[in-house]
């Protein structure tokens, strides 16, 4: 819902509601492995944009033949604004240098997460709670062998790959990070992830 307010001035709302109910769901490219950073380090906004958040999203770990082996948390920063302007903007909203983390840890089982699993999201500046919220992972629309099946229609992963899930926290059009923000996303049984905003 979010998005499709976003980019609502921009004829993008129902763009959005499409994808969200199509047989075929939205699947993009993030990052090149120089542009992700791990657990208590920076993470960037553009410069280019008056909006930006944290999308903290569960994380499969794929092997080369599509199997699920295991699950990280990630952050996809993601730059609202941009993207608001016009939907193909997506890929410069999402794709620049300190766009994303994973960490800290990568948690390997056979066995699926509980669906009751929760992701949380915390944003602090300064010395304040500015941020907070969570949700289930029962929340996500599309299994998770559905989304790994359609990441590797006609694509290759020699080395397997990470995919996020998606999110179901983002916060409000009144609030942006600002520089110094420090983001905590953690999941049950996974751990916590860490980064603040340079």
């Amino acid at each position: 819902m979010g998005r499709q307010e976003e980019s609502k001035t921009a004829g993008g709302a129902d763009f959005y509601a499409k994808v969200y109910e199509a047989e075929r769901p939205e699947v993009f490219f993030k990052s090149t492995p120089h542009r992700v950073v791990g657990h208590n380090t920076l993470v960037r906004i553009r410069k280019d944009s008056t909006w930006d958040v944290p999308e903290p999203e569960l994380t499969l770990v794929v092997t080369s033949s599509g199997k699920i082996i295991g699950y990280t948390i990630g952050n996809d920063m993601s730059s609202r604004s941009i993207e608001g302007e016009n939907p193909l903007y997506l890929p410069q909203a999402k794709t620049y240098d300190g766009c994303a983390s994973l960490g800290p840890c990568v948690y390997v089982t056979d066995k699926p997460l509980d669906t009751n699993t929760t992701i949380s999201l915390v944003i602090n500046r300064g010395s304040k709670n500015v941020f907070e919220n969570s949700i289930a992972i029962n929340q996500i629309k599309r299994s998770f062998e559905e989304l790994v099946s359609f990441v590797f229609r006609e694509c290759s992963f020699p080395h397997g790959c990470l995919i996020m899930t998606g999110t179901g926290i983002v916060p409000g059009h009144d609030f942006t990070l600002k520089s110094g923000d420090e983001i905590r996303i953690s999941i049950e049984g996974i751990g916590e992830l860490v980064n603040t905003v340079q």
